[in-house]
């Protein structure tokens, strides 16, 4: 592939012997910018407008630490998206929780708020590989094939976990926001509803195995591989609702999949307020747990029980929301606290 270089190769780099050499090229499709977020955003702008500029189809890939894009060079992703950029943009190490040893400086827990503001970039948050595999997919057939003037926001993670297979007939609900991954339990049981994105997907499953094997909470686990999506998609349906003429109007992909009353918990490693744009247009009450506050250096671990995003959180609120609607008694939600060890007396952590 190579670095791209206009003048080419002018040296014989000292792993030149190797498979992988150091390699570069007038032909190289790699830009090595350096630290410099305002020249690589700006390389690929040009990149990406190159099919109106220059009446050549590329798609370019910009990788980056989340918390520097919209937070640093939003005003140049806006001006992108304002000359109808087409690529991906890569928001690696994402969330506030999985880069943990440099604090707040590179722990991003808004970025996806930010990216909902920009009305032609498609924000997603996928946990697996195939739900990141299938994303690409979508992007490359509606920016490529149907030529559509979009960009997409990807964030992926640098956590180390194992990978399943991708479920059957899940394509059309991945790219459109959630599916269901896991249903745990009976429906004889008391029943909640877990919803989790990117990496916090991971305690969001754990979470529900507590529930069940613990307390006997039967659980769906829901991945949600964008809230934007799905806010976006009820918003549109509902302004068209005010217009309907018809008996029976349209009901939003996130109200036919959350449909009723069963309390929901959502957990995302942003801040509340990513998770909290589907909530205006469900019926149940909805539990929103997130990032908000200052990022810290300490473990993974650490981290998400200062944030109450861990497995350990997720269950006290599911049993809490169960608690309020009158299925559990009080004495389930001590007894959680108690085998958790969780102090009441801990400052929330946006007051930290």
């Amino acid at each position: 592939v190579g670095i791209y270089s206009p003048d080419g190769q002018l040296y014989e780099p000292e792993d030149a012997d190797s498979m992988l050499f150091y390699k570069e090229s007038a032909q190289g499709q790699l830009l090595e910018e350096g630290i410099t977020e305002a020249g690589a955003m700006s390389s690929w702008t040009a990149a990406a407008t190159a099919y109106s500029v220059h009446d050549t189809e590329l798609l370019p890939i910009y990788i980056y630490y989340s918390i520097f894009g919209f937070q640093r060079v939003g005003d140049l992703i806006w001006a992108a998206a304002d000359q109808r950029a087409r690529g991906f943009l890569f928001g690696a190490t994402a969330g506030r929780t999985t880069l943990s040893g440099e604090g707040l400086q590179h722990q991003d827990g808004s970025s996806h708020l930010m990216a909902g503001a920009v009305p032609n970039c498609r924000a997603y948050d996928p946990c697996f590989a195939y739900e990141l595999a299938v994303i690409l997919d979508y992007g490359m057939q509606r920016m490529l094939d149907q030529e559509r003037d979009e960009f997409f926001y990807i964030t992926v993670m640098n956590e180390n976990y194992a990978q399943p297979s991708e479920p059957p007939a899940k394509r059309d609900e991945i790219v459109r926001g959630m599916y269901l991954f896991s249903a745990i339990g009976d429906t004889s049981s008391p029943r909640v509803r877990l919803l989790g994105a990117g990496t916090i997907l991971r305690e969001v499953i754990a979470a529900g195995e507590i529930l069940f094997n613990d307390f006997g909470i039967a659980s769906e686990v829901y991945s949600v591989t964008s809230f934007t999506e799905l806010a976006r998609e009820a918003m549109e349906v509902e302004r068209q609702r005010r217009f309907e003429r018809s008996s029976k109007p349209r009901r939003s992909f996130v109200e036919t999949m959350l449909e009723g009353a069963t309390p929901i918990v959502a957990a995302t490693d942003y801040i509340r307020a990513v998770p909290g744009q589907i909530a205006p247009y469900l019926d149940a009450r909805m539990t929103l747990l997130g990032t908000d506050g200052f990022g810290r250096s300490a473990s993974r671990h650490a981290l998400r029980r200062f944030f109450e995003v861990d497995k350990e959180h997720i269950v006290l609120s599911a049993i809490e929301s169960l608690v309020d609607d009158g299925s559990l008694p009080r004495s389930t939600l001590i007894e959680a606290l108690d085998k958790f060890g969780i102090d009441d007396a801990v400052p929330p952590p946006w007051q930290a």
